[in-house]
Parts: structure tokens; sequence; C-alpha cells
């Protein structure tokens, strides 16, 4: 409906006051968005009448990293008369008559991904089953450690997989977990099979707190009686006549991370080959796996059969999602990222590896590998999400390439979560770095993991190369007090105003009162003369404004 609202402000003597502003306003009906966007996604229930939509939003952790435009406002104008009146579509003036005026409008910023650092290897060969290689597939930091999951490779070929501990991220141990034996001994950090990707669930029982995914080959017989039971989980694509495979993807469940169970049934039959990723999403309170899907149209119905395989000539890989109130049966995934138009027609989204900024879970990112089939070469770019669903890529180029050739990371490089914080600030994503081109003959490969590292956790600049101004949407806060995390040209500066639940400056919170930041500011506390408290009554919303000069805002935290 549209709504008459005195919000928007005049010129007057210099100063600003108000003037009556038309602004479109969404009705206050209730309105399920997350049952509707996954009951779309799974042609499941239809809309409900549970969750209002607007602001002030409710964070999930206590920062916020600006990697879309999700917490920026949008602003409002108006169009007014001569006595700053407004006239926005009700008023009979004559073309110029009426004049435009802004309100909380952004201008002056961009978004734009930071180049990471390549820091590695960060674990060297040292036991004979890493003869050809040693890798990390999972990063979690849970319980004041630094815990990694991966594989590893000896020089006869033969794969295991392992485990890894660290008290700073850095120095990486190998627990003697006493589960596999290798050399006629258990003093190992060997576990007994690889189980691809995993996260702690919440949610679950305490035999099952962590639960991984990976994908795999399943017999005929048990496609077979699968598809019986389940047709609406099966997909055509994943029967492979070159390979004579079909693929799956498999789950495995453990009480600490160590002593795994593999579940009996296929999660799903769908041809995704490659890094497939799964997590809780505590808002949805649904699991969400992210797999490898393909871009691809359907196939004419004329055409003579050909085994299967004329999808596999034409189909980009791109990145899929599913969603499921239960662990051991996903439907089948639908696309939400596609090498795009931004990128050359023989780049694919080759690995989605995602993962969440830290401390902010409702910050969703994917670090897809692009390989560029061109001259087989790899590369990883950013994508970032407010729900999960809906990705946009970020500015700046790949935040991540291989490599000088020659290297130990110069032949390709594949990302893969998750994005943790070292005691220190940094941000770092780990990866794998092989000696070779991802297809180059593999008799004679090395492997190792790396980090891309992010200094005081600089991943996504929100920046004002001039000046810019921006207001956030409002939030409840969950602190008093606002940390920054921002980089300044030393003539360039930050000011931060706080505007209370009344859409007024809160008295001593103004831009009139704010401390300048300026230089290299790393969780600084923002203050106002004299006083760093936000100055908003418990219980109440609050929204930031900002003006920039020459500056790059990274992120902020609530204390």
């Amino acid at each position: 409906m549209i709504e008459r609202v005195s919000v928007g402000k005049s010129r007057s003597a210099g100063r600003w006051t108000c003037v009556s502003l038309i602004v479109l306003i969404v009705s206050s009906q209730r309105v399920d968005v997350r049952a509707a966007g996954e009951a779309a996604e799974e042609g499941a229930k239809p809309m409900t009448t549970s969750t209002t939509t607007g602001e002030p939003y409710e964070l999930a952790g206590k920062r916020i990293v600006f990697a879309n435009w999700y917490y920026v406002r949008p602003g409002s104008f108006a169009w007014v008369d001569d006595k700053g009146q407004g006239v926005t579509v009700v008023g009979s003036q004559g073309p110029w008559g009426a004049h435009f005026r802004r309100h909380d409008y952004p201008h002056g910023i961009r978004l734009v991904a930071q180049p990471a650092q390549r820091v590695g290897p960060i674990i060297d060969f040292e036991r004979p089953w890493e003869g050809m290689g040693v890798n990390i597939g999972t990063l979690i930091h849970h319980d004041g450690k630094y815990k990694g999951w991966g594989g590893s490779q000896a020089k006869d070929g033969k794969k295991f997989a392992c485990y890894f501990e660290s008290t700073d991220g850095m120095k990486w141990d190998r627990p003697d977990l006493g589960l596999v034996e290798f050399g006629g001994n258990k003093d190992n950090n060997l576990l007994s099979a690889g189980h691809g990707t995993v996260f702690i669930d919440p949610a679950g029982p305490p035999e099952e707190r962590y639960k991984a995914v990976d994908t795999g080959p399943i017999d005929k017989d048990a496609v077979e009686t699968f598809r019986k039971q389940r047709p609406d989980a099966y997909e055509h694509r994943a029967w492979r006549a070159d390979v004579g495979q079909t693929f799956c993807v498999r789950g495995a469940v453990s009480p600490d991370g160590l002593n795994w169970k593999q579940l009996p049934d296929p999660l799903v039959i769908e041809h995704c080959d490659t890094q497939v990723v799964a997590t809780y999403d505590q808002r949805l309170r649904k699991y969400v796996m992210y797999t490898r899907n393909w871009m691809v149209g359907p196939r004419s119905p004329r055409a003579p059969d050909d085994r299967g395989l004329s999808w596999l000539n034409v189909g980009r890989r791109s990145i899929g999602r599913a969603v499921s109130d239960d662990f051991r049966r996903f439907p089948l995934s639908r696309i939400i990222l596609e090498p795009g138009p931004e990128f050359l027609p023989s780049d694919t989204l080759y690995t989605n590896c995602y993962t969440t900024i830290p401390g902010a879970p409702d910050h969703h990112l994917l670090f897809p590998t692009v390989w560029h089939t061109s001259d087989d070469s790899c590369s990883v770019v950013l994508a970032s999400s407010h729900d999960g669903r809906v990705w946009h890529y970020l500015p700046g180029g790949p935040v991540l390439t291989t490599g000088p050739f020659g290297q130990w990371d110069g032949g390709c490089v594949f990302a893969s979560p998750n994005l943790v914080e070292l005691p220190d600030g940094r941000f770092v994503l780990p990866y794998t770095g092989y000696l070779f081109p991802h297809k180059y003959p593999r008799g004679q490969w090395r492997f190792q993991t790396g980090y891309a590292v992010w200094p005081k956790g600089r991943l996504v600049a929100l920046e004002a190369a001039v000046r810019g101004e921006f207001a956030t949407v409002a939030v409840m806060p969950p602190g008093r007090k606002l940390r920054i995390n921002a980089l300044t040209q030393r003539a360039g500066s930050i000011l931060v105003e706080v505007v209370g639940q009344n859409g007024q400056p809160i008295a001593g919170n103004t831009f009139a009162d704010a401390t300048p930041i300026i230089g290299d500011q790393f969780r600084t506390v923002v203050t106002w003369k004299d006083k760093d408290d936000l100055g908003h009554k418990d219980g109440e919303s609050i929204f930031l404004r900002f003006r920039m000069d020459k500056a790059k805002l990274f992120g902020l935290a609530f204390q």
C-alpha cells in the first residue's frame, strides 16, 4: 500500500528540517518467507502466516560483515515544494515546481572482495602414508581446538583418511587415535574410512553430534531398491555409462568426529562426483547440503538413445542446494549458482566450499573453485548470500589463484570449508594445492594444504574511494558497544551516528559528537566524545549511519 510518512528532510537556512515523504510500505501481513522459500524449492507446502518480515533484524551472532547489501538501508526520497512540503505523486506542480530530496540514500560506496594471502604448506610430509600428499578437507574450530579432517596418499597410491588437531590453527599435531593399524601398530592419526566433509550438528543426539557427507558409487541392486523406495530422490544423470558407475551422496555419523558409522542408504542419488558440504541451519532448523549440479537443458525426446552421455558434453558444472528435515533423506538438489556471463564460456564451478563468516552464522559464503578448462588452470572466487538460497558473486576478481608453476601449489588449488578466525584475528580458509594442473598425468603429483589468509579478518571491503554515506538497516543490538574494523587514508575518516527506534539520532551519539575514525583501526571501540555506549534503551532497536571519506569498512562487532 502507499502511505505518507514524515521521515524525509529538506534544506532550510543551511539546515535539514523534516518534510513529508511518500514511500511504499509493505503491509504488515504475516508471511512465513522461510517456509514459502523452502516449499518452492521442494514443491512442498504452500505459504503460511507465521513470520513478519521487515526491520529490525535479529543477528545470529554479534558481527556484521558487508558481503552484500542485505544490511545496508536502500534509502528513500521525496519530491517537495518550495516550502519543503511533500508533494510526491499527489502534487500538481509544474516542471520546475518540485524538488528532489533523498534520505539515508547510500552513495559513493561499493563492495570489493579482498585478495587472500597464500600461506603454506601448513602440514609437511612426515609419515609414510603421506608420501604423495596430505590435506585438510574440513577445518572446524570447536571446544578451544582447531580440528582438521582430511586425507593422504602413500607413494604406492593407497589413500587414507586422517585427523589433525591444533591449539593455534598453525602448528598441527597428529594425535595417536588407536583406530587403524599401519606398520604393525595403531599409533597414528588414521581414521577407519574417509567421510568427506564434516559438520557439527547442534540439534542431533549425542551419538550423532558429528555428521559427514561424501560422494561415491553405488551398485546396481542398491540403485533399484532405492528407486522403488524413493523415486523422487533419484536422478538419471547419476548413471555414467562411460565409467560404468552410478554416483550417490552418502552420510556418516559420529559421537566424537573420530569413530564413524556410515549410514546404510544413500542420502540421495544424483550426479555429484566431487566436494559436497552439509550443515545444520539453525534459523531454518533444517539440514542444508551444497552439491555439484549441472547447468544443462532438457534433451529432445525425438533423439535416439545415447547411453545417457549427451548431457555430459554440454553441461557446465554448477552448484546445487538441497534442504531436508531429516539428515538421512535429502531431495534432489537444485541449482543456486552457475558460471554466469562474468566468466568465460569455458569456465565451470568445480567445487562449492560453503561456509559462513566466523561468529556470524547468518552470513553465508561460497568459495567456488573455478576450473578454467581453456588452459586447465584454477582460481577461487567469492559469493555471498543472506539466506543460503539467493547468491551473488562479489566484485574484485579471484580471491585466490595458483602459485607460480613449480611451487607446491603451482598447478591447481581447491578451497575447503571452513573459514575460521585465528587468535590474532586473521581469517583463514584451507585449500589443497597441487603441483600439477588439474587433469595433468597424476603418476607423480603431490598435494598439500595451505591457507588463504585475510589479515585482521578483512575479507570484503565496503569502500568509499572518495566520499560516501550509507545507513544500516535497524537491528536489535546484541551489545552496548560497537567495535569497528576499518582502514582509511591519512586524509580520510569515518564518522558513525546512532539512530534510535524513534528514527531520530540518539542525543550524544550524533555525527557532531562522533570521534573520527582515522588510519588502521582493528577491533577499535567507536566513541562519541567521552562515551562509548551506543545510547539506546535496553530492548530497543537502532540503526547506524556512516559518513566515509577515503575509507574501507571491513566489519562491525557488538560487545
